[in-house]
């Protein structure tokens, strides 16, 4: 029998899985960090962590796995990847692969061997493959390289908007009351004093704040929101026409708790005037993790059977998410 192993390792969790060439899951792990760019020792670690795991509850071991295929937040350039290839070597597969973690949320998003993909959670990230087998990755390094958003961003688009209506060089916003009330000010006037005084760091929960003045018909908020789908709309065609790809049907997955919130209503429509005739967006439904395994198992020669994504979509669904498109 066939296993594979399916690893999915952010900033924040790493996720194992196991399953057999069905897609039905044998064994599962969780642990913490797998982001070497947080510490290479701690991300190996919690790596293997997540592994043995999925092991254990699996009653395999590593010579048992057919495949591997390791999905890592931070592999994005050559110098991740000095780093990146000895460290998964060690860890004692025969056969495995490492790939960017967009890249095995592009894979768990669509049933084609090609499209593109859109991150929008704590940053922003932007990747393709063409049919032809041709990758590409726009941005992910921060504004100073062209990005514009994810969370972290966003939180600082909030405050500074708060700011600048205080200062009269922008419109009254709700989001003024919102950011008094989360952070524990009674005025703009202290907050802004406090917050130079002592150095503070912006809370990414304010991004949180966005959506609900959006809601309420907030101006301000709108066109934050509004900015963030343009520029992600951006990033996808930028790819799309560097792959040559303006002419064929494709997926656009939709990947981030940002870009997902409110069922994108925020963002969707303007990323749409970006994109190219014959572009679906798909909402990303199923666990990265999920790509990792149908990556695993194409690397190994596998054709993945509809099957297959009927069993990982039926184990791995993400909660809360249904199966959703909009065609261009």
């Amino acid at each position: 029998m066939e296993y594979y192993l399916g690893i999915d390792a952010g900033g924040s969790k790493t996720s194992a899985v196991i399953t057999d060439r069905t897609g039905s899951i044998v064994g599962k792990g969780l642990s913490g960090c797998g982001n070497h760019q947080l510490g290479v020792e701690l991300a190996r670690s919690n790596i293997d962590e997540a592994i043995q795991q999925a092991l254990h509850s699996s009653d395999l071991n590593r010579t048992d796995i057919t495949y591997a295929l390791f999905g890592l937040a931070g592999a994005d350039r050559e110098a991740d990847y000095v780093i990146l290839r000895p460290m998964i070597k060690e860890l004692g597969f025969a056969h495995y692969d490492i790939a960017c973690d967009t890249v095995i949320g592009l894979r768990a998003g669509t049933r084609q061997p090609y499209g593109v993909v859109l991150i929008c959670g704590t940053g922003t990230n932007c990747f393709g493959i063409n049919p032809q087998g041709k990758e590409l990755q726009c941005g992910g390094f921060g504004y100073a390289f062209g990005d514009f958003g994810g969370g972290s961003e966003l939180a600082v688009e909030v405050l500074r908007s708060v700011i600048r209506s205080w200062e009269g060089r922008e419109e009254s916003t709700l989001l003024t009351a919102a950011v008094l009330d989360m952070l524990g000010y009674t005025s703009v006037d202290t907050l802004f004093h406090d917050f130079l005084d002592e150095g503070k760091r912006i809370p990414k929960d304010l991004t949180k704040l966005l959506f609900p003045a959006a809601d309420q018909g907030d101006l301000v908020a709108r066109r934050i929101l509004r900015k963030q789908g343009t520029e992600l709309g951006l990033s996808a065609r930028a790819v799309i026409n560097r792959l040559q790809m303006q002419d064929i049907l494709l997926d656009v997955v939709l990947v981030g708790s940002v870009l997902t919130r409110n069922d994108g209503k925020y963002m969707i429509p303007y990323i749409q005037e970006q994109l190219t005739d014959g572009c679906t967006l798909r909402v990303l439904t199923m666990e990265p993790v999920a790509g990792a395994i149908l990556l695993a198992m194409e690397n190994d020669g596998l054709i993945i059977k509809d099957e297959v994504y009927e069993q990982l979509e039926l184990q791995l669904s993400i909660e809360g998410k249904n199966s959703a498109c909009v065609k261009i």
